[in-house]
C-alpha cells in the first residue's frame, strides 16, 4: 500500500473518530454522579443517546387554527437501542452494578425497563430478572426481553405489586435493582434535556410528556436545572405532565389499585417517584393532568398518518396534553418553542396498531386495471380531504 493509501486511511480514521458517537457517559459523564459518586469504569453502552429532535410540520398547524404560534419538537426516544428512553438511564445503572461487583440485576416493568435491562444485562454479562405483570404486557417488549436471555417472573398482579416484590427480592438477596427508583437511572435519564439544549442552543418554553412511574419528568428537570446552572442555559421549561384518566393516581391524589389505560407504559397506580414528579412540576410553575384513552388514540393515529412518526400510545399522552391546554389557553400562545418525548417506538406495542388503527387494505385479482382503479380513487380522495382541510382552514 502507497503513502497516498496511507494518508487516505489516517483521514478517514480521524474522521470517523471525529463523528463518533460513544454513548451518553462518553458524551455526558462530568455531568453525571450520586451523592459525589461518580463512573469511573468503562462504560455498559449500546450506543445510547444521540436521538433526533424532528421539528414539527402538521401537528404545529393543526394547533395554529387555534391560536398557537411557534415551534414544536418530538424528541423520539424510540430511537435508542431498545426503542425507548430507559437505555440512558439503564447504561449508566448498568455499569454502576458492574463498578461496583454486583452479581445480578432486577427490575419490576410494564415492558419497557425490562427490555432495557435484559439487554445491557447481557451487555455486561450479568445475570437479569425481570417481574412483570402476568397480563397486559405488550408483546414487542417481552419478545425483547426473551431475546437478550432474561429470567422472567409473570405475577398475578400489576406493576406496583411487582414493584414492591422487586424491592423487598432485591435487599433480601443483594441484586442490583433498576428500576427508577435507583438514581444512577435517573442520572441517565437526565441527559436527554442536556440533549435538547444542544440541539436548539437553548432550552425550550414548555416541555410535555407522558408520566407512568415519573422518574423522567423529574430527570428532565435535574437536567435542565444542571445545564442553567453551570451557565449553558439562561431559562427552564415549564414541566407539563399527562397521566391516562384511568391510570392518573397524581392528578387525582390517591393511589388507584387497578389502573386501567390502552398506553400500557403509563399503566401504573402508585408511581415510585410521585413526590419528585410533584417536586419538578412546582419548581418549574408546570403542572401534571390527565388526557382520556380517546384522546391518546386519536393522537397515535395522528402521529403515524400525518408527522409519519410511529410511536407507542404512551408518549401520545403528552401530546394529547400539549392539544388539551391550547384547546383551554393554558399556555402561553405566542411565538415559544415546545417540546414533546416520544418515549417509545410503535413496534413496542404493535397490538396498539392493529387494534386502533384502520387499516386500508384492497384484495383484488392481479389484473393491471384493477389495481389502477384503487390508485387513482384513493389519488383523488386524498386531495378531496386535503382541500377540505385548507378550506375549513381559510
Amino acid at each position: 500500500m502507497g503513502s497516498e493509501d496511507n494518508n487516505l486511511k489516517s483521514v478517514r480514521n480521524s474522521t470517523f473518530q471525529q463523528r463518533k458517537w460513544c454513548g451518553i457517559i462518553h458524551e455526558y459523564g462530568d455531568f453525571i454522579s450520586v451523592e459525589g459518586e461518580k463512573i469511573n469504569i468503562e462504560p455498559v453502552t449500546l450506543l445510547e443517546g444521540n436521538t433526533p429532535l424532528i421539528e414539527s410540520v402538521c401537528l404545529v398547524k393543526e394547533l395554529k387554527d387555534m391560536g398557537f404560534s411557534g415551534k414544536i419538537y418530538f424528541k423520539y426516544e424510540g430511537l435508542n437501542p431498545t426503542s425507548s428512553f430507559k437505555d440512558r438511564g439503564m447504561t449508566v445503572a448498568i455499569t454502576r452494578a458492574k463498578q461496583i461487583g454486583a452479581r445480578a440485576t432486577i427490575c419490576a416493568s410494564t415492558g419497557n425497563t425490562s427490555a432495557s435491562a435484559a439487554a445491557y444485562s447481557a451487555r455486561a454479562n450479568l445475570p437479569v430478572f425481570v417481574v412483570v405483570p402476568e397480563k397486559n404486557v405488550a408483546t414487542g417488549k417481552i419478545v425483547q426481553a426473551v431475546a437478550h436471555g432474561a429470567r422472567i417472573i409473570r405475577i398475578k398482579g400489576n406493576f406496583d405489586d411487582a414493584l414492591k416484590l422487586v424491592r423487598k427480592i432485591s435487599d433480601d438477596f443483594g441484586l442490583f435493582i433498576v428500576n427508577s427508583i435507583n438514581p444512577w437511572r435517573i442520572e441517565g435519564q437526565k441527559t436527554a434535556a442536556f440533549e435538547v439544549c444542544d440541539a436548539l442552543g437553548f432550552a425550550p418554553d414548555y416541555h410535555f410528556l407522558p408520566v407512568g412511574n415519573a422518574g423522567n419528568i423529574y430527570a428532565y428537570w435535574l437536567g435542565y436545572k444542571q445545564y442553567k446552572a453551570i451557565g449553558r442555559i439562561n431559562e427552564t421549561p415549564k414541566m407539563f405532565g399527562f397521566q391516562a384518566e384511568g391510570a392518573a393516581p397524581i392528578v387525582r391524589g390517591y393511589p388507584i389499585e387497578n389502573p386501567e389505560t390502552i398506553a400500557s407504559a403509563i399503566r401504573i397506580g402508585n408511581p415510585a417517584n410521585w413526590e419528585k414528579a410533584e417536586l419538578a412540576v412546582k419548581e418549574s410553575d408546570g403542572l401534571i393532568d390527565m388526557v382520556s384513552d380517546e384522546e391518546i388514540i386519536s393522537v397515535y393515529r395522528f402521529m403515524g398518518e400525518k408527522e409519519g412518526i410511529f410511536c407507542e400510545p404512551a408518549p401520545c399522552a403528552g401530546i394529547a396534553g400539549l392539544i388539551k391546554m391550547v384547546k383551554n389557553k393554558k399556555i402561553k400562545m405566542k411565538d415559544i418553542v415546545v417540546v414533546c418525548t416520544l418515549t417509545g417506538h410503535g413496534l413496542k406495542d404493535p397490538e396498539a396498531a392493529l387494534n386502533f388503527i384502520k387499516t386500508k387494505q384492497f384484495f383484488v385479482e392481479p389484473k393491471f386495471n384493477e389495481i389502477k382503479k384503487i390508485i387513482e380513487e384513493e389519488i383523488k380522495k386524498s386531495k378531496e380531504k386535503d382541500l377540505e382541510m385548507e378550506l375549513q382552514r381559510s
